[in-house]
């Protein structure tokens, strides 16, 4: 438990880091900034390995001693088998078998339709396609209850998929859509699975207007980064890939892969899009980085169909990469050369220099006289641009000073709390509950610091929240509390419009994650009654408009 608790901590620590470092390094623009936080956590995607890891050896542990139920170790056994299903194949196959031994031994047929069910779709996405096919042809999907033929008819679906992406002569097509059919009939219309399902036939039939909607409904309900985050944000990519929309492809498929990474998904089909998309636009590092993520992830899975779609292509950017290399050997001993020469003509310039230095030496004692007076006015200009300049420094101070008080206090009260948790670790339970005391403090000093800007910056754009709402269609207006001077998403923009548009420094002064800043402020841009892409632009102008009106 201990190595556990450690790991998470370390885990955090690593990934706060991250984020520490992006937000000084990320750029203006959102899609820079995902690019850049998805090259970070693909260096340290060990760290999530190791998580995934964790929790399989805690559920293997429940597995020790010799008095379980076989009830009991096929549902451990199931749950170690969909831990291991997108991480690490054979081990997933290694207990779905074991479970086929322990419901013989039951004589239970329902457990072992379900794992003969579960067994055959681990078989296709490794490669074994006869076998795959002939148990789920062994089962009488007649004889299965609904909840079980639901999963009959994804294996089915899934084994069809599979055996047609590894260059099958035969066309499934057809019979992809009648079981396809067949698995929406017995899902239910409100779930996950029939709209994922509704989705893809959207974008099959070419309504990818359609299709979109229906993904957009679903992710806001799911968590975000959960692996049906990667799934939708998936499908967004490649919907707005074919709408023509780069920038939005890039985007999701960025997000899906970050997802597949936190998850430990190395069943995944967003690097592969991704380094496509790269080495199209000759970005050939980048389409080299994901290509090889894409390969990496599907040999340490041992998912035979992905490693079968990756081996061509990843051939194909790394011999690219190599020959940019290459060349940029050669480029860089061109370089070597042009600057020899051109530190040859360097040298002969500054012994020119030199010389007009000297004839410029007499000619100043000629202008010594106007010079003097030149000199006094400038002096007194120099003068006035100091006062100026400390002016506008002593301003700038005071406002960093303020916001650096604010921040420092609530980190400390941060450091505070996790002292208190040390001390509760520890036993040392007299100290603890002398420190309880002052267990709000820190809300208390948070909420006094987002009061106090709140109260700062209506005092500087007074119509601030009029104007706001003006740019969103009438239901969607914000209506704030009696005792609120601005709510989050408010301050998100109130901080735009201070000049603060990264995301990563919004999301660390209201102390949320990146990706509620990023859900917010798409949320507002889809209630706008302007042009979304002009909406952030019209936001600068708060008060500008204004002042430029009176």
């Amino acid at each position: 438990m201990k190595l556990t608790i450690n790991l998470y901590i370390k885990s955090f620590l690593l990934i706060s880091l991250i984020f520490l470092i992006n937000t000084h390094v990320w750029g203006k623009d959102d899609l820079k900034s995902l690019t850049t936080y998805l090259d970070q956590i693909i260096d340290n995607k060990e760290e999530f390995t190791e998580q995934k890891e964790q929790k399989i050896a805690s559920l293997k542990q429940l597995l020790k001693g010799n008095n379980s139920s076989l009830e009991y170790q096929f549902e451990i056994n199931s749950k170690l088998g969909e831990e291991y299903k997108k991480f690490i194949l054979d081990s997933a196959i290694h207990y779905v078998e074991k479970n086929m031994q322990i419901a013989d031994n039951l004589q239970s047929t329902k457990l072992i339709n379900s794992s003969a069910i579960q067994l055959a779709a681990l078989y296709s996405y490794s490669g074994m396609y006869r076998e795959s096919e002939e148990i789920l042809k062994s089962i009488d999907s007649g004889q299965l209850p609904r909840e079980q033929l639901s999963e009959y008819y994804q294996a089915y679906c899934l084994f069809l998929t599979h055996y047609a992406a590894a260059n099958s002569p035969r066309n499934y097509s057809q019979e992809y859509d009648n079981y396809t059919d067949s698995l929406m009939s017995v899902l239910d219309k409100g779930s996950y699975s029939y709209r994922i399902i509704m989705v893809r036939k959207y974008m099959n039939r070419g309504e990818m207007e359609e299709a979109e909607n229906l993904l957009l409904d679903l992710l806001e309900e799911q968590e975000v980064d959960s692996p049906n985050y990667a799934v939708i944000t998936y499908y967004l990519g490649s919907i707005n890939g074919t709408k023509g929309d780069p920038d939005l492809e890039k985007k999701y498929y960025i997000l899906s892969a970050i997802a597949d990474i936190k998850n430990s998904t190395k069943e995944n089909a967003s690097f592969r899009a991704l380094a496509t998309i790269y080495y199209e636009a000759d970005d050939i590092t980048k389409a080299f980085k994901y290509a090889q993520s894409a390969i990496e992830d599907a040999v340490f899975c041992n998912v035979q169909f992905r490693t079968a779609q990756l081996s061509k292509f990843y051939s194909i950017i790394n011999a690219a990469n190599q020959a940019k290399e290459a060349k940029a050997n050669s480029q860089l001993k061109l370089y070597l050369i042009l600057i020899s020469i051109l530190s040859i003509f360097l040298i002969l310039l500054v012994v020119y220099i030199y010389k007009q230095m000297k004839y410029l030496s007499n000619m100043k004692e000629e202008l010594s006289t106007t010079n003097d007076k030149l000199t006094l006015l400038n002096n007194e200009i120099n003068e006035r641009n100091t006062q100026l300049s400390e002016a506008n420094h002593v301003k700038e101070q005071y406002i960093a000073h303020f916001f650096d008080l604010c921040s420092t206090y609530i980190n400390k009260m941060e450091d505070y709390r996790i002292n208190l948790t040390k001390l509760a670790l520890n036993n040392q339970f007299d100290k603890l509950l002398k420190a309880l005391k002052s267990t709000s403090m820190v809300d208390n000093e948070i909420e006094d610091l987002y009061k106090n800007f709140d109260s700062i910056f209506l005092s500087i754009y007074p119509t601030f929240v009029s104007d706001f709402n003006s740019l969103l269609i009438p239901e969607e207006q914000i209506t704030l509390k009696s005792d609120d001077l601005l709510n989050k998403e408010l301050r998100i923009y109130a901080l735009l419009r201070l000049g603060i548009t990264d995301s990563a420094k919004i999301a660390g002064f209201l102390r949320c994650s990146l990706s509620t800043v990023y859900n917010y402020r798409t949320k507002i841009r889809n209630k706008t009654v302007v042009p979304r892409d002009e909406f952030e632009d019209i936001i600068m102008k708060i008060g500008v408009l204004h002042k430029e009106s009176n």
